[in-house]
């Protein structure tokens, strides 16, 4: 039985190209600015781009000097103490410790435990 090849046989695409295929005779490859760019306008430059360029930190060895303690021109080189202190802001926490104590972490009670060691059979026993 061969019923696909005669339901083949008829078969017409659904989606219809206009016109013959053609390359377009003249394309523009000249750079240009993205279009969602701040400036509008390209560096003059890969140089002068890599002066104002951001990583991770500055790329700029001049402008390194406000973060002296990178060593050997990378981001972990000095430890992060180095950097200075940070503090959080008012009503910012770095850790769950610090918080209020209706916000901290409960204790798990001995029920709680028997229960989940036994994965709950504890709780219908």
């Amino acid at each position: 039985m061969h019923a696909t090849r005669i339901l083949q046989q008829g078969r017409q695409p659904m989606i219809r190209f206009l016109g013959k295929r053609s390359v377009p005779s003249k394309v523009d490859h000249t750079p240009h600015a993205h279009p969602a760019s701040p400036s509008h306008a390209l560096p003059e430059s890969f140089a002068s781009y890599r002066q104002k360029a951001q990583q991770h930190g500055p790329l700029n060895p001049a402008m390194k000097n406000n973060y002296s303690t990178i060593v050997g021109g990378h981001i972990g080189g000095a430890p992060g103490t180095s950097l200075g202190r940070v503090e959080a802001a008012k009503g910012e926490y770095f850790d769950r410790s610090e918080l209020p104590a209706r916000f901290q972490r409960l204790s798990w009670t001995a029920a709680e435990m028997e229960a989940i060691e036994s994965g709950g059979a504890s709780l219908h026993a």
